[in-house]
């Protein structure tokens, strides 16, 4: 069998291009290949540009010369690799021998492989443009836009319209809750189509500056969602870090800058369809430019620049590399190279930032898988779904555990009982039934308790201080002149009345008169027991011993009061209790008796009680407005309604308080009930299979 050391190498592709590029970190030339027929760049080294000098001998060959002519020494099978390399990427002019082997890997992909079709799903390019020439006349007519002068006087105006936006912040916030609507939701497409468009012409137009070619720009499809995107890979041409940062941050620049001008423009336009329209730029450049587009742990702007300014191109994949390792060295003790050497400092950063990247991705991924399953009718969302996990998240460690599972023969001894101990260890611990502590939320109030409020609008005459009162004492005394004036009108007519009856009854020709008379009287003594019983309502006397709470500090004697208006509240002390909302798969859990320990909001100190009642039916209103979502409370409530009717399955729990939380007020807190015990590992189980069964209803 020949050797292929001894075998001449293929062709090269003749459409190639080869250029210098920027020096590596450590100081080495670079160059890169580009494939002009796809747009793509291969960065190379010393070796691989010495080895392309003298292409088309055997490895062999030209790893002896190389050798002999420069400082490095290597072996002819790092050259036969090099070839493979290229070979697989398409680079070289292909023989016979690699177009059967094209043709062999065509042939098991008739109609397209389902990995194909999941790529292509989840990542797609269309190009729409081939602005090159259109960007050349823009660069000649837009040259004022990069001086200087320019910069200066934009940042001016933008930190002028973020002055005079802060003196008229409630405006600003009021006009942007105002702006969700149908209408304000296309305003803020429109506002993003405008300023993406502007974004991406701001790279190419610095990279057109810098003398490169754009080859296209179009719209890439991730995960269905559409965005845009300008190609600027032959930015690896350039020599200085710096101008590949300057393409790079060219986008977020011209969107904040946008986004600077329409602040100004807000706050000096009057309203109307114009001062609309630069809400709605100003706060999409503001938000997606600072939320997104800055952050490095995506293939985003922020990533390019970052890689730019450390001068580290391939942040993410040398930095997951040096993460991976460090993961076997630590967790298995494997022995395993690192991937490039580094000092100490820097590797532990890039492990840092590695796990950094894949934490943000792993939330962003979930957050995506959610999106996919409510856009979508439910059957094809679940597919979606389950993809999305599956390639983004579950793959990648499967990868790894593989990996792991490949090389656990090279694991030490002493580190495998270890390892086996912690699995088991976590095993026994989601699997044995020790979970006990069900959390849930609740408010506690006093048992007896008493908010009192005037009948009818009066006059304040006196108030009891707050503090404590005993069952009879008066809470306040109040008084309402027109009742008062009744009472004396019937007084004065019962006394004129009376004198009346008494001449009738010494006058013979008066006992007709009588009657009538007596009539009258009878009248005027209901009219003034009635206008009595109103002003003995107007003491309000304290009906239990408690503590009078909630006295306003400023009424005054003489002052009128509303009847809508409580006076105070009267809290009986010495029994408190809580209102608590359990979830549906939970309430089995509970008993009465269960012990109990109330987290008042804001007190670290807990209070202790028990259960003494479990609802047998779904809440339908809340206990206290203090728990619903709309007034800050932690349960949702129904938009659509003014009752406070929980938007989830919650059951009514109501707890004995063995004392009072600090305060003496109704208090908002956490609830931890002593329920049954449960293993973490059966609670999951249970909870993913009632999320099965409620979305299996097609």
């Amino acid at each position: 069998m020949n050797d292929p050391t001894e075998q001449p190498l293929p062709p090269l592709r003749e459409d190639l291009r080869l250029s210098e590029a920027a020096t590596t970190a450590s100081g080495e030339p670079s160059w890169v290949i580009e494939d002009t027929v796809i747009n793509r760049y291969y960065q190379i080294g010393w070796l691989e540009f010495e080895c392309l000098l003298r292409w088309g001998q055997t490895p062999k060959q030209i790893s002896s010369q190389i050798a002999q002519e420069t400082a490095l020494q290597p072996d002819a099978e790092q050259v036969l690799e090099f070839s493979q390399f290229l070979e697989q990427n398409q680079l070289l002019r292909p023989n016979m021998q690699a177009t059967d082997r094209l043709s062999k890997r065509s042939e098991g992909n008739r109609g397209l492989s389902w990995k194909w079709w999941l790529h292509h799903y989840l990542f797609f390019r269309i190009p729409l443009l081939r602005p090159q020439r259109h960007l050349s006349r823009l660069n000649h007519a837009l040259g004022w836009l990069f001086s200087a002068k320019t910069g200066l006087a934009i940042l001016l105006l933008s930190l002028t319209g973020i002055v005079l936006v802060m003196h008229q912040w409630d405006t600003f916030t009021h006009d942007v809750v105002e702006s969700f609507s149908m209408e304000g939701l296309l305003g803020f497409a429109m506002a993003l189509i405008i300023g993406k468009s502007l974004h991406e012409m701001g790279h190419a137009l610095v990279a057109t500056r810098l003398g490169l070619r754009v080859a296209h720009m179009g719209v890439a499809f991730v995960v269905l969602w559409p965005m845009l995107y300008t190609d600027t890979g032959e930015s690896w041409r350039l020599g200085k870090s710096s101008q590949r940062l300057a393409i790079a941050s060219a986008g977020i620049i011209t969107e904040l800058s946008l986004a600077g001008l329409a602040t100004l423009g807000w706050a000096l336009c009057d309203p109307g369809p114009l001062r609309n329209g630069l809400l709605y730029l100003a706060t999409t450049g503001w938000i997606l430019s600072l939320a997104l587009n800055v952050s490095p742990f995506m293939r985003f702007d922020g990533y390019f620049i970052l890689s730019d300014i450390l001068d580290f191109p391939n942040l993410h994949e040398r930095s997951s590399a040096q993460a991976r390792i460090f993961l076997r060295r630590s967790i298995l003790g494997l022995d395993e190279p690192w991937p490039e050497p580094f000092s100490s400092g820097r590797r532990r950063a890039l492990i840092a930032f590695a796990f950094a990247t894949w934490l943000y991705r792993v939330v962003l991924f979930l957050g995506i898988a959610i999106a996919v399953y409510l856009l979508f009718f439910k059957l094809l969302g679940i597919f979606l779904f389950i993809v999305e996990l599956s390639w983004f998240i579950f793959m990648p460690i499967w990868r790894e555990l593989k990996h792991w599972w490949q090389n656990r023969s090279e694991v030490p001894q002493k580190r495998r009982y270890v390892f086996v101990s912690i699995l088991a260890g976590i095993t026994l611990l989601l699997a044995l039934p020790w979970h006990s502590q069900i959390h849930i939320h609740g408010v506690a109030r006093a048992e007896q308790q008493l908010q009192v409020f005037s009948p009818y609008p009066a006059h304040i005459q006196r108030i009891h201080p707050k503090g404590k009162v005993s069952a009879g004492d008066k809470l306040a005394v109040l008084n309402q002149p027109d009742i008062a004036s009744k009472l004396r009108q019937s007084e004065s007519s019962m006394r004129s009345i009376e004198n009346q009856l008494t001449g009738l009854q010494a006058d013979s020709s008066g006992l007709r008169l009588q009657a009538a008379t007596r009539q009258r009287l009878w009248v005027e003594y209901e009219q003034a027991r009635s206008a009595q019983s109103e002003i003995d309502r107007l003491v309000l006397k304290a009906p239990f011993d408690g503590e009078w709470l909630d006295i306003n500090p400023d009424w005054k004697a003489g002052q009128w009061i509303s009847n809508k208006e409580p006076i105070g509240v009267l809290i009986a002390t010495d029994r408190w209790q809580a209102d608590g909302y359990v979830q549906q798969d939970e309430v089995h859990r509970l008993s009465v008796g269960d012990a109990v320990r109330f987290y008042a909001k804001g007190q670290p100190t807990p209070v202790s009680g028990k259960v003494i009642a479990i609802g047998s039916t779904r809440s339908n209103q809340l206990a206290s407005p203090m728990l619903a979502s709309r007034f800050g409370g932690p349960l949702s409530t129904q938009q659509n309604s003014n009752d406070l009717t929980p938007t989830e399955s919650l059951f009514h729990v109501l707890i004995q308080l063995e004392q009072a939380p600090s305060g003496l007020h109704e208090t908002l807190g956490d609830i931890q009930v002593e329920g049954a015990k449960r293993s973490l590992l059966a609670e999951g189980v249970t909870h993913l299979f009632a999320v099965l069964l409620r979305e299996s209803g097609f």
